[in-house]
């Protein structure tokens, strides 16, 4: 959800875009809401429209028959009784100007997208998320030594790329906040507090290796509220940590590192 949050927020759609916040404790039966966690979490909420216990409900109220994966995030029409998308980057475009008729002026002017800068944010996207935001899940989701040895060299080799890329620069295309940033952000606000360690995206940390992009994602966390009030910690480590028993059998969640992210 975070990407989508952020979006939701920066483009003002709270009045049109309601947010429900599944348990982190995802477990057999996939993402659940508060009430069919395995424990509760501050933060996690109910399903306020049919009473559901878990996100794959929704999938099968459309579709009985369905034998696909229930992810997140969902946007469900309320009115049709439908999902709308699941696909962060599908919705956060949609988020970028279905609603700018009815925004405030301000609101309905920022873009993410811009029409001139399209060509570089998508060619940026394209190598981030197969290296970068996939790339953390390709290693530490790798079940050979082979499998991991072919993800986590990419994955680094495109940290030094994005090292490169923003020095100088507070964002990553241009001189302003667009889409790339978004979707680079949700992953690198990860990076250390689980990834390096959970994934074993280990080569090093963000904030003792890549100072451009460290100075980056705390400018972006500590000078805009919408990404530090869409970013929940606890929420990111617990499910990670607890979640992926193949990985972390003992559930245990660390507390560290310490801080999350550092002070400007």
């Amino acid at each position: 959800m975070p990407r989508t949050a952020i979006v939701r927020k920066l483009k003002g759609l709270e009045e049109f875009v309601d947010v429900t916040a599944v348990s982190p404790l995802m477990a057999e039966k996939g993402w659940a809401f508060k009430k069919a966690a395995d424990h509760e979490v501050p933060g996690s909420e109910d399903d306020p429209l049919y009473g559901y216990s878990n996100i794959r409900e929704f999938y099968f109220k459309v579709n009985p028959e369905y034998d696909g994966r229930f992810t997140v995030p969902l946007l469900w029409d309320k009115k049709t009784e439908s999902i709308v998308n699941n696909e962060s980057a599908e919705i956060i475009r949609m988020f970028n100007t279905a609603f700018n008729e009815q925004l405030p002026a301000d609101k309905a002017k920022l873009d993410l997208y811009p029409k001139e800068l399209q060509k570089e944010i998508d060619g940026i996207n394209e190598w981030v998320y197969d290296t970068v935001n996939n790339g953390v899940y390709k290693t530490g989701f790798a079940t050979t030594q082979t499998a991991y040895e072919a993800n986590i060299g990419p994955l680094f080799a495109s940290l030094d790329r994005l090292e490169g890329i923003l020095k100088g620069k507070d964002y990553l295309v241009g001189n302003t906040l667009t889409e790339a940033d978004v979707r680079l952000f949700t992953t690198i606000v990860r990076f250390d507090p689980v990834y390096h360690g959970h994934f074993k995206c280990n080569y090093g940390q963000i904030r003792h290796n890549y100072p451009e992009i460290n100075r980056w994602m705390k400018n972006l966390y500590w000078n805009n509220a919408t990404f530090r009030d869409t970013t929940n910690f606890e929420h990111i480590k617990i499910h990670y940590y607890w979640s992926h028993k193949q990985i972390n059998p003992t559930g245990i969640v660390p507390l560290g590192p310490k801080p999350n992210i550092e002070p400007l």
